[in-house]
C-alpha cells in the first residue's frame, strides 16, 4: 500500500474508532472471518458483497420491520403503521411518487436551489486565502437540503438554524448506538427520542398543509398519508439526508488530499465521477445494514432461520476492493453497495453524488488545497469529522 493510501487508511480508522468503538471492534473481528459467519449475541455477519446483495434483494426473506431491521426502531417511535411502511405496497407507492424528485436532473436542481449559494461563498473564501471548515460546511449544507426538501419554513434561516437541524438529527441517530445486538429500545431511550423528534418536526404540520408538490411533505399530503406518518418520514429523511451525506462528503475531501490524488483530478476533471464513486465506496457512510430473517433461507451455504438477524458489513465488503483510487474502474461485485440494494436502494443516491461533486469542485476551484487541521467526531452513529479545515495552497 502506498504511503498516501496508508495515511488515508489511518485517518479513516481513527474516525471509526472515535465515532463508535463497538462498531470498530466488530469490523476488526469480522475482517478475519468467513464471508458469512454467526457471532454470539449478534447474529449472522456477512462481509461478502455478492452475499450482501443477495440478502438485500430478497425482501420477502429478509425484512426491515422485524428485530434487527431499522424499521423495528422506527415502529417503536411512531407505531406499527410506520414500521409497516418499510415494506409492502405503501412503501412502493411512496417511492414511486417521490422518484422524480431524485433523478439526476432533479438532484442537480435540488442541490443548486438549496445549497448552490453556499458552495459559491465557500469557493470565494478559499480563493481569498481563507481557511474553510469543510466538516462544518457539510452540516450547514445538510440542514439546508433537508429544510428545502421537506418544505420546512424556518423562523430564522441562518447557518446556525441549519446547524440545529443537523444537530437534532445527529442526537436522534446517536440513540441508535448500541443496537448492534438488539434493536429493542429501552423506555427511557424512546422517551428521549420522541422529545428530539418533536424538535425536528416542529415545522412539519405547517409544511404538510402548505408545502408544494416538489417537496416530500407535499407528496405525502397528496397521497393522503396522514400527519403522524408524515412526521415519521420527515424524521427519517432528516437523518438520512444529514448524517450520511455530511460524512461521505467531508471524508471524500480528506481522502482526495491524503492520497495525493487531487493533482490527478485537477489535471483531468473527467476523473470526477470516479473520485465521487471511490469516495462513497471507501467511506461507506452506512457501514452496517441490519435485516431480520423472515423465513428460513440459505445464504453462502449456511442456513439462516426465521427470527434470527443478519448484519451486512457493507464497509468491509466495499473496502475489500482496495484503497481510494480516482482511476479505479467500475467494480461489478460492489456496484453501489454503499447505497444498499433492492427495493430499499437509497432514494437519494443521485443527491449524494451531486453534493460530493459540488464540494470537490468547490475546494479545488482555486487549485490544490491542503488540510491544516482535523478532528474526528466522537460518539456518533455515522463516522465523521467534527472539523476538517482546508486552505487553498495558492
Amino acid at each position: 500500500m502506498r504511503y498516501g493510501a496508508r495515511a488515508a487508511a489511518r485517518h479513516e480508522a481513527r474516525l471509526l474508532w472515535a465515532g463508535n468503538p463497538g462498531l470498530y471492534a466488530l469490523l476488526q473481528a469480522a475482517r478475519h472471518t468467513a464471508p458469512i459467519q454467526r457471532f454470539p449475541r449478534i447474529g449472522w455477519v456477512v462481509t461478502d458483497p455478492v452475499l450482501a446483495r443477495r440478502v438485500l434483494n430478497d425482501a420477502a426473506g429478509f425484512g426491515m420491520s422485524g428485530e434487527g431491521g431499522v424499521g423495528h426502531l422506527w415502529a417503536q417511535l411512531f407505531g406499527p403503521e410506520m414500521g409497516a411502511l418499510f415494506g409492502g405496497a405503501r412503501h412502493a407507492e411512496l417511492r414511486a411518487r417521490a422518484r422524480d424528485l431524485f433523478t439526476e436532473e432533479g438532484a442537480r436542481t435540488l442541490v443548486e436551489r438549496a445549497q448552490g449559494g453556499h458552495y459559491r461563498m465557500l469557493a470565494g473564501r478559499l480563493a481569498d486565502g481563507e481557511t474553510v471548515d469543510v466538516a462544518d460546511a457539510t452540516r450547514v449544507l445538510a440542514g439546508r437540503l433537508v429544510a428545502d426538501l421537506l418544505g420546512m419554513r424556518l423562523d430564522s434561516p441562518t447557518d446556525d438554524a441549519y446547524r440545529g437541524i443537523f444537530a437534532a438529527g445527529e442526537r436522534l441517530a446517536g440513540l441508535a448506538m448500541g443496537t448492534t445486538a438488539s434493536t429493542v429500545l429501552p423506555a427511557e431511550r424512546i422517551r428521549r427520542a420522541r422529545a428530539i423528534v418533536g424538535d425536528i418536526t416542529r415545522g412539519v404540520e405547517e409544511g404538510y398543509r402548505t408545502a408544494g408538490p416538489d417537496t416530500i411533505l407535499g407528496r405525502c399530503r397528496e397521497m393522503g398519508l396522514g400527519l403522524p406518518l408524515t412526521r415519521g418520514l420527515a424524521t427519517l429523511l432528516a437523518i438520512a439526508g444529514t448524517e450520511t451525506g455530511a460524512s461521505g462528503t467531508a471524508r471524500t475531501v480528506a481522502l482526495l488530499h491524503d492520497t495525493g490524488q487531487q493533482a490527478a483530478l485537477l489535471a483531468d476533471p473527467g476523473l470526477m465521477p470516479g473520485a465521487v464513486r471511490e469516495g462513497l465506496r471507501v467511506t461507506t457512510p452506512a457501514p452496517v445494514i441490519g435485516r431480520a430473517v423472515m423465513t428460513d433461507a440459505e445464504v453462502g451455504g449456511r442456513l439462516l432461520r426465521a427470527g434470527e438477524r443478519v448484519l451486512l458489513m457493507t464497509y468491509l465488503a466495499d473496502n475489500a476492493v482496495g484503497p481510494f483510487d480516482v482511476r479505479r474502474e467500475y467494480v461489478p461485485e460492489t456496484r453501489q453497495l454503499w447505497f444498499g440494494a433492492g427495493r430499499h436502494l437509497c432514494l437519494g443516491a443521485a443527491v449524494a453524488r451531486t453534493q460530493i461533486t459540488r464540494m470537490l469542485e468547490t475546494v479545488t476551484a482555486a487549485g490544490p488545497y491542503r488540510i491544516v487541521a482535523r478532528r474526528p467526531a466522537r460518539r456518533v452513529l455515522v463516522p465523521a469529522y467534527s472539523a476538517l479545515r482546508v486552505r487553498a495552497e495558492g
